[in-house]
């Protein structure tokens, strides 16, 4: 795919690619199927139940945020429908590929991620994801490749490391399976060298399970 993707001379790979990739190497991703139409959508919503999350997919668009071709707690085939339309409208001619995806609910958000540097290689990033992550710059790195203590030692490197604790209800994450999502991705970029970085962003704890709900991979 990677390969692929590169004769065609593109530098990074779509959000369905990017999770096609991650869960290829384990990593738990959101459900989700790529539809053209609005008759696909609908055996898509279906297929995976209401509600459901659209979001436009391109390899031009790597923000969709900023674009706002993202459409959140859709319950009916109506909502459904003009979402889909929307979203199209607002991708400006970049395609008719949007994303049917499962709605994950939970509370905190992670990130993980990847960045190949000039001199030491592949560098594992983890740290409190979603929205504010650039404001709160509460990550770690860690040369890859990563052990289960490395990863572990991650999670106890950032400030907020009490947010993977049980609280007011919430379960505790599932250590385990995010140090396998640490490992996972180290792996990745030893593996793959033609990728430069790797943005999972957010990670979604639901059930204390981290689900990658967004993703991008970019190539060198």
């Amino acid at each position: 795919m990677i390969q692929k993707i590169l004769d065609k001379g593109r530098t990074s790979l779509t959000e369905y690619e990017s999770k096609q990739l991650l869960a290829s190497y384990g990593i738990p991703t959101v459900r989700e199927i790529l539809v053209q139409d609005c008759e696909a959508l609908i055996r898509a919503a279906h297929e995976i139940g209401y509600p459901i999350v659209l979001k436009g997919c391109s390899p031009e668009i790597s923000h969709k945020t900023e674009k706002n071709i993202i459409q959140v707690d859709i319950r009916t085939d109506a909502e459904a429908s003009t979402a889909f339309e929307t979203i199209v409208e607002k991708m400006d001619g970049l395609g008719r590929s949007v994303l049917v995806q499962e709605m994950v609910k939970g509370q905190r958000e992670l990130m993980v991620g990847l960045t190949r540097d000039a001199q030491f290689g592949p560098c594992v990033m983890f740290g409190l994801g979603g929205i504010f992550t650039e404001i709160l710059e509460d990550v770690v790195f860690r040369l890859a490749p990563l052990n289960h203590r490395d990863a572990f030692e991650m999670m106890k490197g950032i400030r907020g490391r009490k947010i993977l604790d049980a609280f007011r209800g919430m379960e505790k994450v599932d250590r385990d399976v995010l140090a396998q999502i640490l490992i996972a991705v180290g792996r990745i970029g030893l593996e793959n060298d033609r990728i430069y970085e790797i943005d999972i962003n957010p990670l979604i704890v639901c059930n204390g399970i981290p689900i990658a709900v967004d993703a991008l991979v970019i190539l060198s």
